[in-house]
């Protein structure tokens, strides 16, 4: 068996390690889907179910619900639309912004998906518990990281071996 060139980086390629894991959480969400007859981006998850949580948010307010970036949620937005799941109004309480809400199709689909979405919860409580922990440790990695940033700790470290 070859030697795990991701693992054997340890923190050098600590990028490259959360990626693999995503990617598999991913595949794995999509094959999920799927065995139900599904079409589903597991990136829709977070804008999709805080809608039917909600009901209608600017890009804004889910960006900050989801602690993600605006891009970022109007790229799922427009993806979103294109299936059909989501649509625009405008905010009763300012012209100048736009709500997203939940079409028919897509009220529709997060009642089918919520016991799928139940499982998704369970599985991954009992990853926690085999691991002893691990959401834990992502509350803790995120701490760290807007304590000071992975930039701001490679920098101090870089500038402080070139002073040796």
């Amino acid at each position: 068996m070859s030697m795990d060139y991701v693992r054997a980086k340890a923190g050098a390629a600590l990028g490259a390690r959360l990626r693999r894991l995503s990617e598999r959480i991913d595949n794995d969400a999509a094959r999920a889907y799927a065995a139900r007859g599904v079409e589903f981006e597991q990136r829709w998850f977070g804008v999709l179910n805080q809608l039917a949580l909600n009901g209608p948010m600017s890009v804004g307010a889910l960006a900050e619900a989801l602690g993600i970036t605006h891009v970022s949620v109007s790229q799922t937005r427009v993806s979103l639309e294109k299936a059909g799941l989501i649509r625009q109004e405008p905010d009763p309480t300012d012209a100048r912004r736009r709500l997203l809400s939940l079409s028919t199709a897509g009220r529709a689909l997060a009642a089918r998906l919520a016991p799928l979405w139940a499982a998704f919860e369970q599985a991954s409580l009992e990853i926690d518990a085999e691991v002893d922990g691990l959401l834990d440790a992502l509350d803790r990695l995120e701490a760290a990281l807007e304590r000071q940033s992975l930039f701001e700790r490679i920098t101090a470290a870089y500038e402080a071996r070139g002073k040796r």
